[in-house]
């Protein structure tokens, strides 16, 4: 008995259909996309480098990510600029992270409470340094990470927060722990705001 059109058809359709979905699982995730990361800072940095490595590690997490060109905004506080937000509807996001780089010193100047320092700042104790050791102590100062996350067309964030980090002697490697950490608390509050 030869099989008619229509079992056929559901075959190639049951075939066609990727084996990995489950019953019930969203047929769109959500996109993230990922403003080029500012630098308020006097340190080196490779905002390129950081952007692409904070939208593979949100890939990484089962995030759907995509870099942007256009640029997270310099005023003081994070929020969508034109440029992210046309962008953003083109490319399909339904949210928006904006990242950037500054002194923690500098903010102390912005209302923020100064660190007290007893007999001045303090070295750099990491062996693996190459400044370290004969050539004497290196000193860091804490940088801050700020970071915001927005559903597209809205001016509330989900996310305003920041992490404190060091800059690497290294300028290649400087940050990218702070945006592995960054994105894996994005995609906690993504995932979370799926269920």
């Amino acid at each position: 008995m030869r099989p008619s059109w229509c079992a056929l058809w559901l075959s190639a359709v049951l075939l066609a259909t990727p084996t990995g979905l489950k019953a019930g699982a969203p047929s769109n995730p959500a996109r993230i996309c990922v403003a080029t990361v500012g630098n308020a800072s006097t340190v080196s940095v490779m905002e390129e480098r950081l952007t692409e490595r904070l939208a593979k590690d949100l890939a990484r997490a089962k995030i759907d990510s995509i870099s942007m060109d256009s640029a997270t905004t310099r005023d003081q506080k994070l929020w969508p600029t034109r440029d992210n937000g046309e962008e953003a509807r083109s490319k399909e996001c339904d949210y928006i992270l904006l990242t950037r780089i500054e002194d923690k010193r500098a903010l102390s100047g912005q209302g923020t409470t100064p660190e007290i320092s007893i007999g001045g700042r303090v070295p750099s104790l990491d062996a693996s340094d190459p400044l370290s050791g004969t050539t004497g102590p290196v000193y860091r100062e804490n940088m801050r990470v700020n970071f915001a996350l927005f559903q597209t067309g809205k001016t509330d964030p989900m996310i305003d927060t920041y992490i404190l980090e060091r800059s690497s002697a290294n300028v290649s490697e400087s940050f990218l722990e702070a945006m592995d950490r960054e994105a894996n608390r994005v995609s906690h509050e993504v995932k979370k705001k799926k269920k």
